[in-house]
């Protein structure tokens, strides 16, 4: 018969199995760049951080004002707490070098999951606890700003503003950022079901 196909290729077409699937160093490489880049990202945020927290604890020291002493000691604590939960909820650790392919993009998934998750909730841990600080020393200045003159006192309600779009804007990245995590993960299910 013509139409017959030689044993060799039915052979070697039978064994090639379901398709490509990525390769083991491909996802370790995306996932040990993805810690990289979290690394990084904490410890931007941990030196910013560690630069306020003397400054703003300084300005409750120094200040004679009771509501900006408050203010500024309220900032210390939103720093503080803001650095412990960045720590809790959004540090990667290392993969394990023996996981297989399945495994370890699991991980990877894991890994891309929990920080989703945390930059979702990024107004609960992060910003949130900035508020009531950024608030009081809005308040205190605007108080002291009117005490002054009415420039000063507008100039002082001018930092609320700036502020509160200031955290609205961090807000809005951290959400695009989750909505970007979100598709890497949909990308290595893909990856995963043709596997």
């Amino acid at each position: 018969m013509q139409n017959e196909i030689p044993d060799d290729a039915c052979r070697i077409w039978q064994n090639q199995g379901p398709g490509p699937a990525p390769r083991l160093e491909e996802i370790r490489g995306k996932a040990g760049k993805f810690r990289s880049q979290i690394g990084r990202r904490n410890s931007r945020e941990y030196l910013a951080s560690a630069l306020l927290i003397p400054y703003f604890g300084y300005c409750a020291w120094t200040t004679r004002l009771p509501l900006m002493q408050a203010g500024n000691g309220l900032m210390v604590a939103g720093l503080l707490y803001m650095m412990y939960q960045l720590h809790r909820r959004a540090s990667t650790g290392p993969a394990p070098a023996d996981l297989g392919w399945k495994t370890c993009a699991a991980f990877h998934r894991a890994e891309l999951e929990r920080q989703r998750d945390a930059l979702r909730g990024v107004w609960k841990w992060y910003l949130g606890p900035l508020v009531p600080g950024l608030a009081t020393i809005a308040a205190a200045g605007c108080i002291a700003g009117f005490h002054r003159s009415a420039l000063a006192g507008f100039l002082a309600t001018l930092y609320p503003c700036v502020a509160g779009l200031a955290l609205w804007g961090l807000g809005r990245l951290n959400q695009k950022a989750a909505a970007g995590l979100q598709r890497q993960i949909d990308a290595l299910d893909a990856d995963a079901t043709a596997a």
